[in-house]
């Protein structure tokens, strides 16, 4: 049996070390699927363990490979690095020293601790019976990054393992649940053609507006009534366009918004339906409609046995008030989904509440800070699911 206890103890004895690396990450965050000093940051930190690099030429992406002492199966652990496009307003001494871009999202440390885990896990080879390949992957935030990883090529793998910090859960624990854990995500745009003329004269035009208010309630309707409650839908108009002046009626109204769901059926129901109504409200008023929609990420849902796998290991690692099952999925969204859809894995969030704070930013705020002593529990988690699992093979 692996002792979680040595683990954390050497991750804590590495932490200022994993904490210098996100902080230089944070300083210098970058966008997208082109991070160039986020990576030489990242190798720099891997130089001389016994890790197989390889970089990708299509994104910035790293892959790095531990072979164990031994043959056995392989676990795939992935942090993401990209920033977002935002203002940071947390006063940090590390602040980001580049305009509107942030690590709002944690990325930052999720490369620290995967670093860490590998510095972890190197020391432990000769107990490994089989082998690690570490993920830094770009383009998380909306650019399919570890999509193209995947499509560039990967190193075979029978499982995979993330982690997604929380500023919203106590340092110290881990929330998890099988099944779903984040939504999927998609994107539409849609424009209402009619035609345009004088306000006074409505009767002489086809005025798309109102018809673009009833595609809005329409569409509401339609997920409370068409798509179960046990399977649900968030379908959301989150900008609608139209006009230019108070006298004149427009020839068309744009609408755009997105789509969430936690399954693949529900997901094809709401584009379908996405597509009925507006072709069908806009062609009831003599008009017509063109949609663009966007695929997002599909559904990160958990494999059960891993899941269970894992939640024993944090178990074992954190204690029995370590773990905490959400009651319900997370509609947000995540590309380690594409991850979990080659190979059964897991993705669990992470506690980083900063102490002190009743109410902590959320991810995403231009203020959203996080308690670095939970990267520790992070940096330890990686290995120690890792190290379980070579050492007993896969669940």
């Amino acid at each position: 049996m692996v002792l979680l206890s040595d683990i954390l103890e050497d991750a804590r004895q590495i932490q200022s070390d994993v904490v210098s690396l996100r902080r230089a990450i944070h300083a210098e965050p970058e966008l997208g699927l082109k991070l160039p000093a986020t990576r030489e940051k990242v190798l720099q930190s891997l130089d001389g363990l016994p890790l197989e690099i390889a970089l990708h030429e299509r994104t910035s992406g790293i892959v790095a490979t531990l072979e164990g002492g031994s043959p056995g199966p392989t676990i795939l652990l992935r942090g993401d690095m990209d920033a977002l496009p935002m203002p940071e307003d947390t006063g940090l001494a590390f602040r980001s020293k580049r305009a509107e871009v942030m690590h709002a999202c944690g990325h930052d440390a999720h490369t620290a601790m995967l670093s860490g885990a590998a510095r972890l896990l190197s020391g432990r080879r000769a107990d490994l019976a089989g082998r690690v390949v570490f993920m830094f992957q770009p383009g998380e935030e909306g650019f399919h990054g570890a999509k193209i990883m995947l499509e560039e090529g990967m190193p075979a793998f029978d499982s995979a393992f993330a982690l997604h910090i929380s500023p919203l859960l106590p340092t110290g624990t881990i929330g998890t649940r099988p099944g779903p854990l984040l939504a999927s995500a998609d994107f539409f745009e849609a424009t209402v053609r009619g035609e345009g003329g004088h306000a006074s004269m409505p009767h002489d035009c086809k005025d798309p507006i109102p018809v673009a208010c009833e595609i809005v309630q329409a569409l509401q309707t339609f997920v409370t009534r068409e798509i179960p409650a046990t399977d649900p839908v968030v379908l959301t108009v989150s900008k609608i366009v139209s006009g230019t002046t108070t006298n004149v009626i427009p020839e068309t109204a744009l609408l755009a918004g997105t789509i969430r769901s936690l399954s693949e059926r529900s997901r094809a129901k709401a584009h379908e339906g996405l597509h009925r109504l507006l072709n069908g409200i806009a062609a009831a008023h003599e008009m017509t409609a063109e949609v663009d929609l966007q695929l997002g990420y599909p559904v990160t849902s958990n494999d059960g046995d891993f899941e269970a796998f894992a939640r024993t290991v944090a178990l074992d690692l954190l204690g029995p008030r370590g773990v905490i099952e959400f009651p319900a999925p997370v509609m947000g969204a995540e590309d380690f989904s594409y991850v979990l859809n080659e190979k059964p894995g897991a993705m669990f969030f992470l506690g980083v509440k900063p102490p002190g704070e009743k109410h902590p930013a959320p991810c995403h705020s231009n203020r959203m800070n996080l308690d670095e002593d939970g990267m520790a529990y992070g940096t330890a988690l990686y290995a120690a699911v890792a190290q379980r699992m070579l050492a007993a093979g896969a669940p």
